[in-house]
């Protein structure tokens, strides 16, 4: 079939859709030297494999890991063995006063991202925080007000912004070549048993402890989904949202699957499935933008690894084509990297807000949002755990959302 007119100069556009936004094109002009970093909590493993990863890039900005801490010092050793000449310390004011990092990334359980974020920002460092941004919304609300109190650089780690495949169906949103933009949906699930613990370390599942979760599947994995409708369509975040839980295979006391329904405030219907109750073997990770003139489809990029495919089906011919895109960068890789890059452009004198372009008061509005619609939907949701045998457990996944800290 003759490929449809636009899309050569489209995919062409989509393929300059992979490198830095905003933040990284600004800081990377006068930035050399990544920021000196601390990391609390060991969901940083991961960012700081990927960073180290990112540092081959050319050009590349990536932190210096000087410090870490954990409430498990083996673990925190293990951490700080990533990187050549860093030290372990006692706790977060041990790190701050004795290693005066310019940046700490907080991966501890939600519960303890509000304390650890507040002294943080107060030291001065900038601050890169784990989704979501706390357990509950009076905590998120202290932890945005600490931040601006501190006018220090902080941000939310939504990873799922820098995919390179993400970037290339935002260019292709951008270029309007979807015509008009009618919906997003997005699937992004997982199997997260009652035994699983990170890593393998010896103490308990705190994912699926309310108190320190704050919540299941649902805000652990639909954070990341209604950031990113948002990221795609140019800033047209979710501004209505309702959704459904459900307690449906594994026995603990929060969510293992939930959908959710919201419209943009443009329009756009956003349509979110997550889950703690699908095998890993299975199809699980989908992302649709669907338009009057074509729609993405991409698969097997949800998620903290590099790959996954990226199509683009047109209406008028039902042509469907691969969309160029970097299938080696992990989203942590450059979330580090145009993270350290921004740390950089602000202490060169740049503003914040142009060093980084997603504020904290935007990912405290979705943050509210999210919460207000699951509150409506625990008070009606049955619990309605399914008699028949689960799923025979599968690996502990490693390279998902429920693989961190």
């Amino acid at each position: 079939m003759a490929r449809d007119h636009f899309l050569p100069g489209l995919l062409e556009a989509a393929g300059n859709g992979n490198g830095t936004g905003a933040a990284g094109a600004d800081a990377h002009a006068g930035a050399g030297t990544g920021a000196r970093a601390g990391a609390l909590g060991t969901g940083a493993d991961a960012a700081w494999n990927a960073a180290r990863a990112a540092g081959t890039a050319a050009g590349a900005v990536v932190p210096r890991l000087v410090a870490a801490t954990d409430v498990d010092p083996a673990a925190a050793a293990r951490l700080a063995a990533l990187a050549p000449g860093a030290r372990t310390a006692a706790g977060l004011t041990d790190l701050l006063a004795l290693h005066r990092p310019d940046a700490v990334y907080v991966a501890t359980p939600n519960h303890a991202h509000r304390p650890a974020v507040a002294t943080a920002a107060a030291a001065g460092a900038a601050v890169l925080c784990e989704k979501p941004l706390a357990a509950d919304l009076a905590d998120a609300e202290r932890l945005v007000a600490a931040c601006r109190r501190a006018g220090t650089l902080a941000a939310t780690a939504y990873d799922q912004r820098f995919h390179p495949a993400h970037r290339a169906a935002r260019a292709v949103v951008a270029s309007g070549a979807l015509g008009t933009v009618t919906a997003v949906r997005i699937t992004y699930c997982c199997w997260l048993p009652p035994a699983w613990s990170p890593d393998g370390r010896p103490y308990d599942n705190w994912r699926a402890d309310p108190a320190r979760a704050g919540g299941g599947a649902a805000l652990d994995l639909a954070p990341h989904g209604l950031d990113l409708a948002g990221v795609l369509l140019g800033g047209d975040d979710v501004a209505a949202l309702t959704a459904l839980v459900q307690h449906r295979v594994h026995p603990y006391p929060v969510d293992d699957g939930a959908v959710l329904a919201g419209r943009t405030g443009g329009g756009v219907l956003v349509c979110l499935h997550v889950a703690y109750n699908t095998p890993d073997t299975l199809p699980r990770r989908r992302l649709e933008v669907v338009g009057t003139h074509g729609q993405l489809t991409a698969d097997d990029t949800l998620g903290q690894d590099a790959g996954g495919t990226l199509w683009l089906t047109a209406a008028r011919t039902a042509e469907r084509v691969p969309v160029p895109f970097d299938p080696h960068a992990s989203p942590f890789a450059v979330q580090v990297r145009e993270f350290s890059a921004a740390v950089a452009a602000v202490r060169a004198g740049t503003p914040v807000e142009r060093a980084w372009p997603w504020p904290l008061r935007r990912d405290l509005a979705l943050h509210r949002l999210l919460l207000e619609a699951l509150s409506r939907a625990r008070a009606t949701a049955p619990r309605t755990v399914a008699p028949a045998p689960a799923p025979a457990p599968v690996a502990a996944p490693s390279t998902v959302e429920e693989g961190r800290r």
